[in-house]
């Protein structure tokens, strides 16, 4: 009999360095990692080259998969929807393969109440100034957009303590050997 996956959930707000990290940890992974790719109506930017991609959606096809109850959690953040599909994570578990999934507090939440025993990790960075700091460097933003996702920072970082873990981004290479860890030691059943 297979030992099913365990599920692990990555949040933090916009500019901790989440999709950085994944590459890193996906480098030299502590445990087979499957990475679930989120589907999105967020228009396509440059860094979407990373391991973790997205699928990109029109409105009207997100609100189909919405409906059609083929997401597992989804919510609206920055004025952009944003979901991770049901099917490939379920199959990946039942498999006894591990799920990582990057998405935001709200999602994380839905998560973790349909998987009570997910891995849940939040990474920040040392402070707000750091965040805005690391979107203005993206090149991506608009003044708006940049007010919105500080503004949503806020209110995430208000939900930290709902995670099972906090690692601080100030230097990737030790906040990717802590979530590193994380995951070694939560490797088994033993962590929850």
């Amino acid at each position: 009999m297979t030992t099913r996956g365990k599920l692990i959930v990555l949040s933090g707000p916009s500019g901790s360095g989440k999709s950085t990290v994944i590459d890193r940890l996906l480098e030299q992974p502590p445990i087979p990692l499957e990475v679930c790719s989120s589907v999105t109506t967020r228009p396509p930017r440059g860094d979407d080259t990373h391991a973790k991609k997205y699928v990109h959606l029109d409105q009207a096809e997100f609100q189909k998969a919405r409906q059609g109850r083929t997401l597992l959690e989804c919510a609206e953040v920055s004025g952009h929807w944003y979901g991770t599909p049901r099917e490939p994570v379920e199959k990946a578990l039942a498999g006894g393969r591990s799920v990582l999934l990057e998405i935001d507090v709200q999602g994380g939440m839905a998560v973790k109440r349909l998987f009570p025993d997910c891995i849940m990790i939040f990474l920040k960075a040392c402070s707000l100034d750091e965040y805005e700091n690391r979107i203005r460097r993206r090149g991506t933003n608009s003044e708006e957009d940049i007010r919105l996702r500080l503004e949503a920072a806020r209110q995430e970082l208000a939900l930290a303590s709902q995670y099972s873990y906090q690692v601080i981004n100030d230097n990737l290479d030790r906040a990717v050997q802590e979530i590193r860890e994380i995951l070694t030691h939560c490797g088994g059943t033993d962590c929850a």
